[in-house]
C-alpha cells in the first residue's frame, strides 16, 4: 500500500490568508520530503476556509521544489473554466512537472462557487461531461478543433496561422493524458462506473462512513467490467483523516477535543454537506434518523487516532471492512499545532505505513 496525500485545504476563517498557503505548501514539501508517493490539493472560489483558488497554480509554485512526490488536482471543477483554459493550463502544469501530474476532476460540489458561476441552476454533471470530452478532444485532435456543445464552442478557424504557431493548443506531456481521477462521494456511486468504463480511477472520500467506502469496489468493478478491462485494487485510493502522535492521550485530544483542527473540518463540512440534503454521507446506517448525526458522533466514527500501534490496528480493521486498496491517502488539516501537524504525518511516513505494509503481507502469506 502506498501513502499519499490530500488537502482540501480548510483552514479557520479567521486565519491570515498568506500564513496558511504557506502552510499548505509546507505541507506538501515536508510529504516530498518524507516519501509520500502523491499529493492532491482542492480549489475553490468563494469560501473564505478553503483558501486554494486554483489548484493548478499552487501546485506550479511546488512543480519544482519538489522532487519526487506526483502532485494532484484534488480536483479541478469542470463546469467552472472554459474546456479550452483547462486543457492549455493541464498541458502546462504536466509539462512543468514532467510527467508527474495526476489530473483530478469533478463536477464541483461548492454551492458558492456555481453561483458565481452562474450554473447553479444547471445540469451541473452534464456540464462535467460535455466539459471533459472538450479537453480530450482538444488534446487528441489538430486546430482549429471545431467543437461545438451546449455549454461551450472552442474553434480557432477564424484566426489561426498555423505557420507561426497561432491558433494551437499545446498537448500535455504524458500522452495521451495525465492519468484522470475522480472523487466519489455518493454510496454506491454510478460515477464510479462511468468513471471506470473510461479508465479513470476513484478517490473515496475520508468523509465516508466505512459502508460507503467499500461500496464504491463493486461499482468500480462494474465498470471495468463494460470496459473488458481487468479492475485492480493498486488503482483505488481511499483517503482518511487520521491523527498518529507519540501517545494515545495526546492524539485524542489533538484529534477530537476543544479547538481540533480535525473537529473543525468536520463541523465545516457536516454544516455544508448536510445543510445540502447529504447527511447519509456520515450515517453508518440509512435508517439513522438525521437527529443522531452529531459531530461528537462523527469524529468518534470517522477519525482514526492514537498512538503508532493504535493507528495501525484501526487501519487494518478499516481495511477489513472496506476491502484491500492501493493507496491510502493521508487527509491534511489545519496546523493548530505545527509540531503536532508535521509529527503525524512523519509517524505515518516512518512507522504506520511500513507496519501496515508488513501486517497485510504476513495475513496475504498465511
Amino acid at each position: 500500500m502506498k501513502l499519499g496525500f490530500f488537502i482540501m485545504p480548510l483552514h479557520p476563517p479567521e486565519r491570515d490568508y498568506t500564513a496558511t498557503l504557506k502552510e499548505d505548501r509546507e505541507a506538501i514539501l515536508f510529504a516530498d520530503r518524507l516519501g509520500y508517493a502523491e499529493a492532491f490539493v482542492g480549489e475553490h472560489i468563494t469560501d473564505r476556509a478553503e483558501t486554494v483558488t486554483s489548484c493548478l497554480m499552487f501546485l506550479a509554485s511546488l512543480a519544482h521544489e519538489t522532487k519526487r512526490i506526483k502532485l494532484g488536482s484534488g480536483t479541478i471543477n469542470i463546469p467552472n473554466s472554459h474546456p479550452a483554459t483547462i486543457a492549455a493550463q493541464v498541458a502546462m502544469i504536466d509539462h512543468m512537472l514532467e510527467g508527474r501530474f495526476l489530473m483530478g476532476i469533478s463536477p464541483g460540489g461548492l454551492l458558492s462557487d456555481a453561483e458565481v458561476f452562474g450554473n447553479l441552476d444547471a445540469d451541473r454533471t452534464a456540464m462535467f461531461v460535455e466539459g471533459i470530452d472538450m479537453v480530450l478532444k482538444i488534446w487528441s485532435s489538430a486546430p482549429p478543433y471545431d467543437l461545438e456543445g451546449k455549454f461551450w464552442k472552442v474553434s480557432t478557424r477564424r484566426t489561426m496561422m498555423l505557420d507561426i504557431g497561432q491558433g494551437i493548443i499545446m498537448p500535455p506531456y504524458q500522452r495521451p493524458h495525465p492519468p484522470i481521477i475522480v472523487t466519489a462521494v455518493a454510496p454506491f456511486s454510478k460515477g464510479v462506473v462511468a468513471a471506470a468504463e473510461r479508465g479513470w480511477t476513484p478517490i473515496s472520500a475520508n468523509f465516508l462512513q466505512p459502508p460507503w467506502v467499500a461500496s464504491h469496489w463493486p461499482m468500480y468493478e462494474q465498470g471495468c467490467a463494460k470496459a473488458g478491462r481487468q479492475p485492480r485494487r493498486a488503482d483505488w485510493r481511499v483517503a482518511k483523516s487520521i491523527c498518529v502522535l507519540d501517545d494515545d492521550k495526546t492524539a485524542r485530544r489533538y484529534a477530537t477535543e476543544g479547538n481540533s483542527p480535525y473537529r473543525f473540518y468536520y463541523k465545516q463540512l457536516m454544516t455544508k454537506l448536510i445543510g445540502n440534503g447529504r447527511p447519509e454521507l456520515f450515517k453508518a446506517d440509512r435508517a439513522m434518523p438525521d437527529s443522531a448525526v452529531t459531530l461528537d458522533y462523527v469524529m468518534e466514527s470517522l477519525v482514526i487516532h492514537g498512538s503508532v500501534n493504535r493507528v495501525v490496528d484501526q487501519l487494518l480493521a478499516f481495511r477489513e471492512r472496506v476491502g484491500d486498496f492501493g493507496t491510502l491517502l493521508y487527509a491534511g488539516h489545519d496546523w493548530v499545532d505545527p509540531q503536532f501537524g508535521r509529527r503525524s504525518m512523519e509517524l505515518m511516513a516512518n512507522e504506520v505505513i511500513p507496519r501496515l505494509n508488513e501486517a497485510v503481507g504476513a495475513a496475504a502469506a498465511e
